[in-house]
């Protein structure tokens, strides 16, 4: 494998994910099938110790965050929030690394690790903004989101099959993927209509990943909102202030 230190300029595609939260019911299928493809199949396994212990420790490279939402009006919402790698253009994890082990493929713009390089020093994990790598506790290197690399190039696999496994098992079809350097791809065009956004744009490392707002709730309202907050504008407070103002007029 031929590595790279350095960010490629451009990329000739750029594959990732569009994350519906309109529709993610929090069922962490997506959850369970990436951990189970990714300890059976590329790289070093996911870690899993003393799983029904009273300290159990592992790895986990697609997580769930659920969260209450009150409205000044109307009645309390769940709003189910996935995270992992974002693929970001500008990924800062990638020009800390002091061995070259995590890179950013100039062909499809995927962030890898070559485990055999890693030394576990942790410190793309410190520059990530989004927490979205992993030390694994027992194999001692960086573990993270690869976007099932050796699933959707494998052509051992039927062509309908050659997706993430998160895309592949999500019950509701919250997730979906493709090119989004392809302004006629269906990851685009979703992105296009219904306003997909970064997740926080402040951070200026230009996530692939794209989310899709939550529609507009009436029920339980004494006005319907007008419309959803600006999501381009870059918002302070972190991760929780970011979301607080994106679902403040849900």
């Amino acid at each position: 494998m031929d590595l790279v230190t350095a960010l490629p300029e451009t990329t000739a595609r750029k594959l990732g994910l569009v994350i519906d939260l309109d529709i993610c019911v929090g069922c962490h299928a997506c959850v369970v099938n990436c951990k189970e493809w990714n300890t059976s199949g590329y790289g070093a396994p996911l870690a899993d110790e003393d799983a029904y212990g009273d300290q159990p420790v592992g790895a986990w490279l697609n997580r769930i965050h659920t969260y209450e939402v009150k409205p000044d009006k109307g009645l309390a919402q769940i709003v189910h929030f996935p995270k992992s790698c974002l693929h970001c253009e500008d990924a800062p994890c990638v020009t800390v690394c002091p061995t070259g082990a995590s890179f950013k493929r100039a062909e499809d713009g995927i962030v890898l690790v070559e485990e055999d390089w890693c030394i576990g020093c942790g410190l793309c994990a410190w520059a990530c903004p989004y927490g979205a790598r992993e030390m694994d506790p027992v194999e001692q290197v960086m573990k993270k989101c690869t976007l099932c690399v050796d699933r959707i190039y494998n052509e051992n696999l039927p062509e309908v099959d050659r997706e993430p496994a998160c895309v592949a098992t999500c019950p509701a079809r919250a997730r979906h993927f493709g090119d989004l350097a392809d302004p006629e791809s269906d990851v685009s065009k979703m992105v296009a209509e219904r306003g997909g956004f970064d997740l926080m744009p402040e951070q200026g490392t230009k996530p692939v990943n794209q989310y899709l707002p939550p529609r507009p709730k009436t029920t339980g309202f004494d006005e319907p909102p007008a419309d959803l907050v600006s999501l381009a504008e870059p918002a302070a407070g972190g991760f929780l202030g970011w979301l607080d103002r994106v679902l403040e007029k849900v």
